[in-house]
């Protein structure tokens, strides 16, 4: 051995490759999601309704995913299935006048009509259509299929004591999910068919509220915000971001009118006041929901972002508050 011989220097540790920021994470599939939504939103009612009911779908599932951190065990795929059941009805009720025009099923009726008005020179098969579009919209189907489900509920229930826990925290889990998410979300197919036509303009801009919300709610908070808006549930959420939000909602329903000009400034602005009180709500609804099961993120369905409850919480909220404005003034 050489003692003069200088040991050859160790080779230096390789950085692993770093992927995307989380900033340019969010950014590109915030752009793809927004792509998605325009395109299957504005691409008609079958895009529209397919597209929202797999929304919603997603969304139920980490809804039941919070509710088993919390140590809860809903019918999971019972509950999905149910989901889409109540949102497609929705849709298929209220939209029936322009689903019949692109189909070309029989039209000229009212949307709560009694089965006996139905005309009776209608085809078989197209009177088949409107029945049970009428049938969709009344009472009695939706109490029975209210109680086919608890029966299912119970059943299940039933079937797995001992192991599946509380049955009583169970049956309500997979019924709160439906109140929460399900029907609300349905409400969109309200909002979008509520002038009688398909009108993709109006669920876009209640989109955009949202987003102004949010956005206004953010910047004002991080330049403003001192007064805790509920700190026990969202310390990061102040009064000052809340007006911030509130104030760029407003500010954009106003702006609306130049790429809505048929929608009225006065709905404009009511549906914008509306956001702008129902969306944190919907917001604080959720963390409350998130904090007390130990959960960060509803889910992982778009990397950046979270879970799509964690996009959609404000709209749970906001929806069906529009849907019965819109049902009682248009």
């Amino acid at each position: 051995m050489n003692p003069d011989a200088t040991p050859s220097a160790a080779p230096e540790p390789t950085e692993p490759k770093k992927g995307p920021s989380n900033l340019r994470l969010r950014a590109i599939w915030g752009a793809l999601a927004a792509v998605l939504l325009a395109g299957c939103t504005f691409g008609g009612p079958v895009s529209f309704a397919v597209f929202f009911a797999a929304v919603q779908a997603v969304i139920l599932k980490e809804f039941y995913r919070i509710t088993r951190a919390s140590g809860m065990k809903p019918a999971f795929w019972l509950g999905i299935v149910v989901g889409v059941v109540i949102f497609l009805a929705i849709n298929f009720a209220v939209g029936y006048a322009v689903y019949a025009k692109l189909f070309g099923w029989p039209t000229g009726w009212t949307i709560f009509p009694p089965l006996s008005a139905l005309p009776q020179a209608v085809p078989g098969q197209a009177a088949g259509w409107l029945k049970a579009c009428t049938a969709i919209l009344s009472a009695p189907v939706w109490l029975g299929g209210a109680l086919v489900l608890l029966v299912l509920l119970m059943l299940r229930e039933i079937l797995l004591w001992p192991n599946n826990g509380q049955p009583a925290n169970n049956i309500g889990a997979t019924i709160t999910g439906l109140l929460y998410v399900s029907l609300p979300m349905a409400m969109l197919s309200v909002i979008a068919y509520g002038s009688g036509h398909f009108e993709p303009g109006r669920v876009f801009c209640l989109i955009f509220f949202v987003w102004a919300a949010d956005t206004g709610a953010y910047f004002a908070g991080k330049n403003f915000g001192k007064h805790k808006l509920a700190p026990s549930i969202s310390p990061g959420k102040t009064w000052e971001g809340w007006a911030g939000g509130a104030a760029l909602t407003l500010l954009v329903g106003w702006a609306a009118g130049y790429f809505l000009p048929d929608i009225p400034l006065s709905h404009r602005l009511v549906a914008a006041g509306v956001v702008a009180v129902f969306g944190p709500l919907g917001d604080l609804a959720e963390s409350m929901l998130k904090r007390s099961a130990g959960v960060k993120d509803s889910g992982t369905f778009l990397p950046g972002h979270g879970g799509l409850l964690d996009r959609f919480d404000a709209f749970l909220l906001v929806l069906p508050v529009l849907a019965l404005l819109q049902a009682l003034f248009q």
